[in-house]
């Protein structure tokens, strides 16, 4: 399923003209030694997957996008869908196929394959069901690409980073889980809308479960610059904790919603996932809230992956970042933490 029907065999009885459909000028020395593609692969092509993929496609980030899922023919089709693309987008070369061995030697690993998360359901609810899943699915990848770093999409996200670092035998800097990316953009998203600023100049995170238990660092929210709650005490700017609450509530229920209204959610975590890509391909060294081994880091013993503010780069997970935090925070966060390790003490891995 490498290639779609049309080939570069077009001259009379199928001959290859792909070589001599250009010419060479004069003097012309052989091609020098180039550094080898980019692979980034996407394992699960339901509307999570596909997001991924065609938002790597529109912003080049991959020389090579192999699509990966048990469903031969809508595999195929999502394949030849984008290939026909190809006139309007960064030359890319996409493959398709049902076996592991297509995504050799890629950089990145994005799985997104799981039981899709019904309306009203938690995502720590989801896990025993893509417990076997993950069983079948990480040991190959991570054999085929060894040095790759490993992104888990799917759902309950935090939990289902830990068995993916446990299953594949990867370091954990290179086990990385989606977390509280999408979560941050949202509550960015939401204070910028109540200031009236653009979202881009909100500094903001979410930490902890991607999920119910989630932690807003109210302390450390800054807009160009200027830390909101401690510029409102100086000016002496009542606000109440209702309101900040409420936020963190939209935030917490924001895929609930779109869930139940559209069935699924799709194009905002396609462009997170995509902007963690361009982050860990290029080498960019920003800070981004993603579920990471939190074991020995603010007051956490337990081995646990849940977000907290890290900086990625080539080689995965490069530090995390150590913001001081209220004692309230502090308290949320270790009660997040005990909520993932009280799951993943049933798992028995």
């Amino acid at each position: 399923m490498q290639k779609s029907a049309s080939s570069t065999n077009l001259g009379p009885g199928g001959l290859d003209i792909a070589q001599s459909f250009f010419r060479p000028i004069h003097g012309a020395s052989p091609p020098p030694p180039t550094n080898r593609n980019t692979k980034i692969s996407v394992i699960g092509i339901g509307n999570v997957g596909m997001a991924i993929a065609q938002t790597i496609l529109t912003q080049d980030l991959a020389d090579e996008l192999a699509l990966v899922d048990v469903n031969a023919d809508k595999l195929r089709g999502e394949m030849l869908d984008l290939q026909h693309a190809a006139a309007f987008l960064p030359r890319t070369t996409i493959s398709a196929s049902v076996d592991y061995s297509s995504t050799l030697g890629s950089d990145l690993l994005i799985v997104t394959a799981g039981a899709r998360q019904i309306p009203g359901e938690s995502r720590l609810n989801l896990v025993q069901r893509n417990l076997g899943l993950f069983s079948k699915i990480i040991p190959p990848l991570a054999a085929g690409s060894p040095e790759a770093v490993l992104l888990i999409v799917s759902n309950p996200v935090d939990v289902l980073t830990y068995v993916a670092w446990k299953l594949s035998g990867l370091p954990s800097n290179r086990v990385i889980g989606s977390g509280t990316n999408l979560d941050s953009s949202r509550f960015r998203f939401l204070i910028a809308d109540h200031l009236d600023v653009n979202a881009q100049d909100v500094q903001a995170y979410i930490m902890g479960e991607h999920g119910d238990t989630s932690v807003a660092l109210w302390s450390s929210i800054s807009v160009g610059g200027v830390p909101i709650l401690s510029f409102l005490e100086r000016q002496q700017i009542s606000y109440e904790k209702q309101t900040l609450e409420k936020i963190h509530k939209e935030v917490v229920q924001g895929a609930y919603e779109v869930i139940a209204l559209k069935g699924y959610t799709s194009w905002a975590i396609g462009y997170s996932v995509t902007n963690l890509a361009r982050t860990i391909l290029r080498d960019q060294h920003r800070v981004h809230p993603v579920s990471v081994l939190a074991k020995g880091l603010y007051g956490i013993d337990g081995e646990v992956f849940l977000s907290l503010p890290t900086q990625l780069g080539r080689s995965g997970v490069l530090g995390v970042t150590n913001l001081h935090l209220t004692e309230d925070e502090s308290r949320q966060l270790k009660k997040s933490a005990l909520a993932i390790l009280e799951v993943q003490s049933h798992l028995g891995i």
